[in-house]
Order: C-alpha cells, then sequence, then structure tokens
C-alpha cells in the first residue's frame, strides 16, 4: 500500500457562496443512524494517519480529580482572584505539601 500523504498545513477556506452552490441533500435520519465513527469503519493504517484532534499532550503524571469540602471563605477567597484560581489553590497546596515533607513540623 502506497504511503498516505499528509494532510495540506493550509486547507483551502470556503465562502457561504461556496456552500450555497453544493447541491447535494442533507442526509436523513435513516442514513445518519447508519453512520459509523472512523475508527470502525477504516482500515488500521488509514486511521492511524489521520491528523490528531488536537488538544493537549497527556501528561506523564496528570493531575487526579477529588472531592473535598472545604470553608466557604477559603473558597470565595480563592474565586475572588478571577479565572485560573483553582491552578492557585494547587500551587498553594503543593507548596505546603512540599514544606510538610520537608519540615514535618506543621
Amino acid at each position: 500500500m502506497p504511503p498516505i500523504a499528509k494532510a495540506d498545513a493550509n486547507p483551502p477556506t470556503y465562502t457561504h457562496e461556496d456552500w450555497d452552490a453544493v447541491d447535494s441533500p442533507e442526509l436523513t435520519d435513516e442514513e445518519l443512524a447508519q453512520l459509523r465513527p472512523a475508527h470502525e469503519v477504516l482500515p488500521p493504517e488509514v486511521y492511524a494517519a489521520l491528523p490528531s484532534r488536537g488538544g493537549r499532550p497527556k501528561s506523564e503524571r496528570p493531575k487526579q480529580l477529588v472531592s473535598l469540602r472545604l470553608d466557604p471563605d477559603v473558597v470565595e477567597t480563592f474565586k475572588a482572584t478571577g479565572p485560573g484560581w483553582q491552578t492557585r489553590m494547587n500551587a498553594v497546596l503543593a507548596e505546603a505539601a512540599r514544606k510538610l515533607r520537608t519540615d514535618r513540623a506543621w
């Protein structure tokens, strides 16, 4: 099988007029129900060659989702600092954890 070409880095742009000129009917509910994800219908090598959907790279140490109860004034104080308050709260907790590991005196 020949190698699969990479997608063009600068794909063409389409105007509303271009889309209006398309003469193809919309899919029916039955046709939509028959559609399958690409990974189910494409050969593995073709699917693997598709461009990534983007997003961040996977972290080697992903953060863990936890649920905890905090005093309202603590949450309000951090929220009052604006967007990114959770990241700032994490930084404060990380510093406290470092201190706890080194000092062992709380």
